[in-house]
């Protein structure tokens, strides 16, 4: 047994030394090996798995919660409720005569776009501005298409400026209202846009009244346009203003305007003077822009006044508030110019060529 025990002991270095010598060679031999680039792909992924795999827990548990207090935020932006006037944020505190039904700030334009189709303060706002805009949106392409035998390229260009700026209005103001509750920075961007446009529509307004109201003095046209132009970029550098957007200079603003479009009485005047105050033209064109200039009024002064809301407070929050009335009113003065500048260029067109007179400037 001893003997055995000896052979033992005497076996086992030499086999541990035969190993060593084995695991050498295999070595020798791997390092010397070109191992193919597919196995060292495959060799990092299962490096990289491993690595996963062995992932703290603590990491894994924060990735986690941040996964779901960001579904929990979005899902905050889908299920919002509308608030009361005073739970609003300072920046959306514009009408203290709406109660209710007012939408909490959502810092998301998707969520934005996503309220066109739910019940609160601005539908109304909304929708008749959008609404305005692709029906005059429609009518530049019907004008557009209309043959050159029909319709010459200038009468077009002069309609097509109108309702370009008749667009440019609705749109801004659809966007306005539709993302101001995004954020401060937001709001006040899309606001000053927004009065941008009501400058636009004015000025697209002129070009078609004084292109057939003038459309045999091109040189009093021409400077009653220029005029207009920088009238009008003079309240949009004023639209631009920080503080124009203030809710307590809501009547500065209706007044910038206002006097705006009243300039229009000066070529008014001139255009009566020319034709004639009491000829059929005269008063049929006029009394169109007479009316035009009424709807006008009439919205700024209940915009400016918030009028009915002041009498109502807390009734009118949903339905027939001021902003929604000034809104269909302008979308009704709008087709009532078109109908206006539609009989003076039916009128101009029917005389043929102009009479040779001296142009009255």
């Amino acid at each position: 047994m001893s003997e055995s025990v000896q052979t033992e002991t005497i076996t086992k270095p030499e086999k541990n030394a035969a190993d060593n010598t084995s695991t050498a060679k295999k070595n020798s031999i791997l390092r010397h090996r070109k191992i193919p680039s597919a196995d060292l792909n495959n060799m990092a992924c299962s490096l990289s798995n491993e690595t996963n795999e062995n992932m703290d827990i603590g990491t894994m548990a924060q990735a986690e919660f941040q996964h779901v207090a960001a579904q929990a935020r979005d899902l905050g932006r889908k299920m919002w409720n509308v608030c009361n006037f005073h739970n609003l944020p300072q920046w959306l505190q514009d009408n203290d005569f709406l109660h209710t039904g007012h939408r909490p700030p959502l810092n998301s334009f998707q969520a934005c776009f996503q309220s066109i189709f739910r019940i609160h303060t601005e539908t109304g706002n909304i929708w008749t501005h959008l609404l305005g805009c692709i029906a005059f949106f429609v009518m530049t392409l019907y004008f557009a298409s209309r043959p050159e035998e029909e319709l010459s390229f200038q009468d077009k260009l002069v309609f097509i400026i109108y309702f370009i700026g008749a667009i440019t209005c609705m749109g801004f103001s659809f966007v306005f209202h539709t993302v101001h509750c995004h954020s401060e920075t937001v709001g006040k961007f899309f606001s000053k846009l927004d009065y941008c446009g009501i400058a636009i529509l004015i000025m697209g307004s002129f070009v078609p009244w004084l292109y057939y109201g003038f459309y045999c003095e091109p040189y009093s046209w021409i400077l009653y346009l220029i005029l207009i132009v920088a009238l009008g970029m003079v309240a949009m550098v004023v639209a631009l203003w920080d503080k124009f957007s203030d809710p307590g200079l809501r009547p500065l603003r209706a007044g910038v305007f206002t006097t705006f479009g009243l300039i229009g009485v000066i070529p008014a005047l001139h255009y009566g003077a020319v034709e004639g105050f009491f000829s059929n033209f005269t008063l049929i064109s006029l009394g169109w822009l007479l009316l035009m200039g009424f709807l006008y009024i009439s919205g700024a002064l209940l915009y400016a006044l918030r009028v009915p809301e002041r009498f109502f407070p807390g009734r009118c929050d949903l339905l027939f508030q001021s902003h929604q009335i000034f809104h269909v009113l302008v979308i009704l003065a709008a087709f009532v110019h078109y109908h206006g500048i539609t009989k003076m260029a039916e009128y101009r067109l029917s005389k043929g060529e102009c009479e040779v007179r001296p142009a009255v400037v």
